[in-house]
């Protein structure tokens, strides 16, 4: 049996062979050599037939086809009844098994005869079709989501309120809307490599929903005074009390819902002119500094004590680098951009709080309100504890050759201090429980002065020198205010010479022109 096999096959081969190996012309030589360098019938990539092609028209054939799927055009339904379209090809689309041309065009040609043989019978069977790989560039992808779609998202807003006049008003919330990116460049790309008919096409992004906080019913039970708390700036600068009132009015009616945490820094930055603030004075390395937003500590400071009053969970606070004056020691809350210093807190109650912000007659109040679940017999109060003092023991004189001599600007020294604040509740009357809630060191700042030098006047430099190295600023302001007198008084005794002999040069002047009417020589 296996013999009669054996000889069939020698057969089968000899006479798949004999259109080549028989004697022809040339023409028919070359015919046989062009049939068998093109792809043979029945073979196809995707949809494209690519019977009688050389490999290089295949390639040809199916990347034009891709190059016009590129212009293709797709349309994303984004939020709401909005749409987005572009093209494939601004999706990054490619063609990626291009050596699936090599695979067809050696279908039937290469291998084995048994091989070759059992490709060409199967083709007489049925069609051979190799599958169309597409990829999309999914950085283009994440951008045009990114940069095209998610501009229609509508965020989420919370429910609000406002107190004016004594009483609130609720202003219901909305839905928020949002292109999820990540899963939507998932279903694009599954689409477009795999079910897409290479028509136009049109993909319903997914979009996450976020559901406002709030509701009119819960912020409705809002209307306890949980913590207040006031200081003064009666003292401050013009620039200063505009920089305590803009802030204060950025916090507000701010709603902090249950578990959220209140960042004061975010909610009143940017400091700038913009922004409603104005250069003022500030703490910077132990000195007070010139800085746009100076001030602005005492908001967060009167914001600090009103969280502590209504025992809301305080998660960062900072004291500044020296004291302030406007509360006791320990309970001071400073913000600083540089540092990036901030006061933050958490509402852990169960129910949503709303600040309201005031000033008035140069004093700034943060009331909290909220839903009191305190008993009535419980009562919160903080004493602050100073634990050392430090005082200055030098002053420091520098001079400047940029201002001239009469020119002194004198800083006031800061007390050094370590202190802590204690938290102290009663329950009907009753101390219950006593704890140090923070500790804080604030730094000792000696007096300084800065001293003008700058004079063509031996005798004034002499004098500011000698001065300056008395060590004394005390001694530095007398003299200085003494040149500066002498300065003022010998420059008004220059006027009144140079008014003098003005008078007389007038006086002169009239008496020629009188002589000439009179009509003296």
């Amino acid at each position: 049996m296996k013999r009669y096999l054996r000889k069939w096959l020698c057969t089968a081969a000899l006479l798949a062979l004999l259109p080549i190996l028989a004697p022809a012309g040339d023409a028919k030589v070359a015919q046989a050599r062009e049939e068998n360098d093109t792809i043979l019938n029945g073979i196809y990539i995707g949809e494209i037939e690519l019977s009688g092609m050389t490999a290089d028209e295949a390639y040809e054939t199916v990347n034009e086809f891709v190059e016009g799927l590129k212009n293709r055009r797709v349309t994303f339904g984004v939020v709401g009844d909005c749409y987005v379209a572009v093209t494939a090809g601004d999706l990054g689309l490619q063609w990626d098994n291009t050596e699936v041309v090599e695979e067809a065009a050696a279908l039937g040609k290469k291998g084995n005869f048994i091989k070759r043989y059992k490709a060409i019978q199967d083709l007489k069977k049925g069609n051979q079709v190799y599958e169309l790989e597409l990829s999309l560039d999914e950085d283009a992808v994440r951008t045009v989501l990114e940069e095209q779609c998610a501009e229609y998202d509508i965020p989420a807003e919370n429910a609000t309120m406002t107190r004016v006049n004594g009483s609130f008003t609720i202003s219901e919330g909305q839905t928020g809307e949002a292109i999820n990116v990540e899963e939507s460049l998932v279903k694009i790309v599954e689409y477009l490599t795999g079910d897409w008919d290479y028509q136009d096409a049109a993909i319903d992004l997914a979009v996450d929903v976020t559901e406002p906080m709030g509701s009119e019913d819960e912020l409705s039970k809002i209307k306890d005074v949980l913590g207040t708390f006031t200081t003064s700036y009666s003292t401050s600068s013009s620039a200063r009390c505009k920089n305590v009132e803009n802030g204060c009015s950025l916090i507000n009616g701010t709603i902090v819902y249950p578990g959220e945490e209140f960042s004061t820094y975010e909610t009143i930055k940017p400091f700038t002119e913009a922004n409603g603030y104005y250069p003022a004075g500030s703490y910077l390395n132990g000195k007070v500094v010139e800085s746009i937003g100076g001030g602005i500590c005492q908001v967060s400071t009167t914001l600090y004590n009103a969280v502590l009053l209504s025992e809301l969970d305080v998660t960062e606070r900072n004291n500044h680098s020296m004291i302030v004056t406007y509360v006791e020691p320990s309970m001071d809350a400073a913000i600083a951009e540089s540092s990036g210093k901030d006061f933050k807190f958490v509402n852990n109650l169960n129910y949503p709080i709303y600040i309201e912000g005031s000033t008035s007659n140069k004093t700034i109040t943060f009331t909290i309100y909220g839903v009191e679940e305190r008993a009535a017999t419980h009562k919160v109060r903080y004493e602050s504890e100073t634990l050392s003092v430090t005082q200055p023991d030098y002053e420091v004189i520098t001079a400047s050759e940029s201002q001239s001599v009469g020119y002194i600007d004198v800083s006031s020294a800061h007390i050094g201090y370590t202190a802590q604040l204690w938290k102290i509740v009663e329950e009907n009357g009753e101390e219950v429980s006593r704890e140090v809630i923070n500790k804080s060191t604030y730094k000792v700042s000696p007096r300084s002065a800065v001293v003008g030098v700058s004079t063509d006047n031996a005798a004034y430099a002499a004098r500011i020198q000698a001065a300056i190295a008395s060590g004394s600023i005390d001694t530095c302001k007398a003299e200085a205010a003494a040149i500066k007198a002498e300065i003022a008084a010998a420059a008004q005794q220059q006027a009144d010479l140079e008014a003098y002999y003005q008078a007389l040069a007038q006086q002169e002047l009239e008496a020629q022109q009188a002589a000439e009417l009179a009509g003296e020589p």
